[in-house]
């Protein structure tokens, strides 16, 4: 699984042109929870394909149209499409069972 950077200047034109399926994670230095992320959720088998990191603090426009209210805060994009946020424990078998089920879901525009 591949672990990329996105910033303000690249994320929707990322998004858009990745195939497969993409973890989007916002994070910031600052939070605990999100420290706690980054250090375990690479060692995960998760059912995608990439897992694209944006750093919360510094990309104020991406966390503007993605509205995010907490962190880490976790989105399901799947060739281009928007499958919406994930609501679940950080643990390796909820998040892959919420990225199932997010893959179910009726895709729509990148915010």
């Amino acid at each position: 699984m591949k672990h990329l950077e996105l910033t303000d200047l690249d994320i929707d034109q990322q998004l858009l042109g990745f195939p497969g399926i993409s973890l989007v994670v916002f994070t910031s230095v600052g939070c605990s929870s999100c420290r706690w992320a980054r250090q375990h959720l690479p060692g995960w088998p998760l059912p995608v394909d990439r897992v694209c990191w944006v750093d919360a603090g510094h990309n104020g426009g991406a966390v503007e149209r993605y509205q995010i209210f907490h962190l880490p805060a976790l989105f399901v994009v799947c060739e281009g499409q928007f499958l919406g946020q994930l609501q679940t424990r950080l643990t390796s078998s909820d998040l892959s069972e919420a990225i199932n089920l997010a893959l179910t879901r009726t895709p729509e525009d990148l915010p």
